[in-house]
């Protein structure tokens, strides 16, 4: 059984939001400097922990509430005997409040700080350069601070976020540090989880600064993080349940040259417990359909004509897979467009939606990838990744219909602007053929009577998680390696029986 106590809160904030938090905790009582000092033990606690044997420190500081962080890190490492020193990062004269009054504690302490010129780092480095509050992309002499770091080879932790990293997107802005360790506060940030957010935070550690719970449920959150405690709950099974009561799933897809994708949509179609299942594909792969799996209903089309005698049955539609952008497929897409039905639309069914050529029915789910919602937002993919979440939102409100945007740190939007997000995965997932797994994965949950948003929810979680427990095997992932996987954590999480 998967363990359910959560190791991260499932609230994710914007950088405002994490400074509203901030405010409404220092108007109940709690001073910043006191949190401040919080942040700082949790920072140390975490470098003990991740380095023993360490015993130099060199801190990177700004002018902001991180660089008083810094010096607050600086001073509780001289306090344990450990060789220190401060790299300041422009003028101290410029810090004031908290920061102004770490400052000083730490040369009380007899901290040694030193004005910033290029200096070969050593032992541990302490990142406390920029926070949450960075407008634009990095500039001088924070650049070539970062450049320094990244290029030291030494092992590095962050403060709250790595510095030139956008606390809300997750986008690099311009150069950003790539931290071995980040300790974050008070409330996790977006851009930690997503876009280049987990190449550059390293091991993520979260301290709430033991911030009252009733203080910090009076700030929305910006995105729900999926875990095992939050997600959507399939129904379990009746003893007296047939078939007929799970839906009929008819997966569209597979021309000539692409049929593996329309088989592996259908066979996770059916492997996630849809009631029934047909394959609409060329009559050229009927056979290893059939052989992969006799279960399925395998039909051969040619024409759209006879496509419309199976959509008549069918309760959702998985279109896209394999489909192409040839006649064949464009003919079978515009009777699938036509159909009042719930549908999954991925692969060339999103590039002809791109492309003006059909319209997308209601209750739809999408699932692009980053240049797919590119096309469909008419923008490059540098503009999509650079803000995850707005993009997200966008593409379900222009298409009134879910959005699974696909990446790392995989976004869920339904046309009200609520968003999710799904922080599992591993990099031996970038091979072909997930992207058709995940489609069927979700055509099963809303066949079995799923609301689209949360079969979204519930099936890119099954899917990352699977995708991270697989790629702990490493290189050489196939797509259907994931299928038992996501069959056997839908049962660990949503039992069919009571």
């Amino acid at each position: 059984m998967l363990h359910s106590k959560p190791t991260f809160p499932d609230a994710l904030y914007s950088a405002a939001q994490v400074r509203d938090l901030d405010a409404r905790l220092i108007a109940a009582g709690t001073p910043g400097f006191e949190l401040m000092h919080r942040a700082a033990h949790a920072a140390w606690r975490a470098i003990r922990r991740r380095w023993p044997e360490g015993r130099e420190l060199t801190v990177l500081a700004g002018h902001g509430n991180n660089a008083g962080d810094g010096y607050l890190i600086a001073m509780l490492a001289r306090r344990a005997g450990w060789r220190v020193t401060v790299l300041a990062v422009g003028s101290t004269a410029v810090l004031t409040g908290d920061a102004a009054a770490a400052y000083k504690d730490a040369l009380d302490e007899q901290v040694e700080v030193l004005p910033w010129h290029q200096q070969r780092l050593a032992g541990i480095v302490v990142d406390a350069l920029l926070g949450t509050g960075i407008k634009g992309d990095v500039r001088a002499p924070y650049a070539s601070a970062i450049e320094c770091i990244n290029d030291s080879g030494l092992p590095v932790m962050s403060v709250d976020i790595p510095s030139g990293l956008c606390a809300d997107t997750g986008r690099t802005l311009g150069v950003a540090v790539r931290a071995d360790l980040t300790v974050t506060f008070i409330g996790l940030k977006v851009g930690l989880f997503t876009a280049d957010g987990p190449d550059r935070v390293g091991e993520l550690v979260f301290d709430d600064l033991q911030a009252d719970s009733v203080i910090v449920a009076q700030t929305p959150a910006s995105v729900k993080r999926l875990d095992t405690f939050n997600l959507p709950t399939l129904n379990p099974r009746s003893p007296t349940a047939h078939k007929g009561m799970f839906g009929r799933v008819l997966v569209i897809g597979g021309d000539l040259g692409f049929g593996g994708a329309a088989l592996l949509a259908t066979e996770s179609t059916l492997r996630c417990g849809a009631g029934m299942v047909t394959l609409a594909t060329r009559p050229e792969h009927v056979t290893a359909a059939l052989t992969r799996f006799p279960e399925v209903m395998a039909a051969g089309i040619q024409s759209a004509n006879q496509l419309m005698e199976l959509i008549g049955p069918a309760t959702v539609l998985v279109v896209g897979p394999g489909m192409g952008q040839h006649p064949w497929g464009r003919s079978l897409l515009s009777a699938a467009a036509n159909a009042r039905r719930p549908q999954v639309w991925d692969a060339d069914a999103l590039n002809q939606l791109a492309a003006g050529n059909v319209q997308l029915p209601e209750g739809c789910v999408i699932t692009p990838h980053p240049g797919e919602a590119a096309r469909l937002l008419g923008m490059d993919t540098a503009q999509v990744q650079a803000d995850r979440p707005a993009a997200a939102r966008a593409l379900a409100k222009r298409f009134n219909a879910v959005c699974v945007l696909k990446g790392s740190g995989s976004l869920i939007a339904n046309p009200a602007g609520d968003l999710a997000l799904a922080d599992h995965g591993h990099p031996a997932m970038a091979t072909g053929g997930l992207g058709d797994v995940l489609s069927g994965v979700i055509g099963a949950l809303m066949a079995q009577k799923m609301p689209p948003f949360e079969a979204a929810c519930l099936g890119v979680w099954l899917h990352a998680y699977a995708g991270e427990k697989c790629g702990a095997n490493g290189r050489g992932m196939a797509a259907a390696d994931l299928i038992p996987e996501i069959r056997k954590l839908l049962e660990e999480q949503q039992p069919c029986l009571r």
